[in-house]
């Protein structure tokens, strides 16, 4: 694999892929700077799209932005380069989050680039799933994938699940008399219909999915108590397999970790053909966070819940131009 450095044109592509990462409410809090010289990335926190009352101390958006910079190594391994990484590289700018630097060429041991296929078709679904089991092996292999990234993901034994069962009905609860929370879902969810092709970000009214019905399923109505033209109901899944991605360390290092972490969960989970949406209600809520963890081990700080299941895929959810987002410099 040749050393030359990457055209704008490839430079662009791979920013392209790394904004395809989730983020809070589809906020796509990221901005990315490349100098051709040093053949170096930046990404930067965009703080103007932080939520103040959902995600105070920012730690959905670095676990956004954590997200972002594993697609980013993702694609740019697939490229046949080593993304060379730092996070949090200069004390004195916290919102420069990471930097990822081309060296090359990579033998892609860590089996990153074979995640590349998975980068555009990952979306997170809102449709109910099947009552079908994920193979133990499946299980082994999504936990192995976090680890490689510094976290730890463990699916709830059954009594477990039934109490982060009740946590996120109690955050739910919680969310629909909140104003601080209505608000963020205001300015971040489209729910008209004449809104859909002029927001480049956001949730919009046709990724809501249907309105829970029936099960027990952890999910948000981003609706809220706005009505949308043409939405079905629907039963979910009456044991709803979920997974809890947590690490040792509750700073921004460790929230830019777990978004890695769970974005190679996520891209792992569907090439093995899952789909998955998040549950960050509990998350939200400081004392309704920290009863989520392990009650075995009783360690670990708890950074993001996670659904997977078989089912239908989520649609496509819009997202800024490349342009708006991308500085190429000298």
């Amino acid at each position: 694999m040749s050393r030359r450095a990457p055209a704008d044109e490839q430079v662009t592509a791979l920013v392209r892929a790394a904004a395809a990462a989730p983020s809070m409410h589809n906020a796509q809090p990221w901005l990315f700077s490349y100098f051709r010289r040093s053949r170096t990335f930046e990404i930067r926190a965009d703080l103007e799209r932080a939520m103040p009352h959902s995600d105070p101390d920012t730690r959905g958006l670095h676990i956004g932005c954590g997200a972002a910079l594993l697609n980013l190594r993702v694609a740019v391994a697939h490229e046949g380069w080593w993304p060379e990484t730092l996070l949090l590289p200069d004390p004195t700018d916290p919102a420069l989050v990471a930097t990822v630097r081309l060296t090359g060429p990579t033998t892609d041991e860590n089996g990153l680039g074979a995640l590349y296929p998975a980068i555009h078709q990952r979306q997170s679904s809102r449709y109910p799933f099947e009552e079908r089991e994920i193979p133990g092996p499946v299980r082994e292999a999504l936990g192995a994938a976090a680890r490689a990234e510094g976290a730890a993901l463990t699916f709830p034994t059954p009594w477990h699940l039934q109490e982060v069962l009740e946590l996120v009905q109690d955050a739910e609860a919680r969310n629909i008399t909140d104003p601080g929370s209505d608000q963020d879902l205001a300015r971040w969810t489209r729910a008209d219909a004449p809104s859909t092709g002029s927001a480049d970000d956001g949730v919009p009214h046709y990724a809501f999915g249907p309105r829970k019905r029936g099960g027990k399923a952890p999910m948000r109505d981003f609706a809220a108590s706005r009505r949308v033209a043409g939405r079905d109901v629907a039963d979910f899944e009456r044991t709803p397999q979920l997974a809890l991605l947590s690490t040792s360390h509750d700073h921004p290092e460790d929230w830019l970790r777990a978004g890695q972490a769970i974005e190679r969960v996520l891209l792992l989970a569907t090439l093995e053909g899952l789909s998955s949406s998040f549950a960050t209600q509990p998350l939200e809520w400081t004392d309704l966070r920290w009863p989520l963890r392990d009650p075995v081990s009783g360690t670990g700080c708890t950074q993001m819940l996670l659904r997977l299941g078989y089912g239908p895929k989520g649609p496509g959810t819009p997202r800024r131009p490349v342009s708006d987002v991308l500085d190429i410099r000298p």
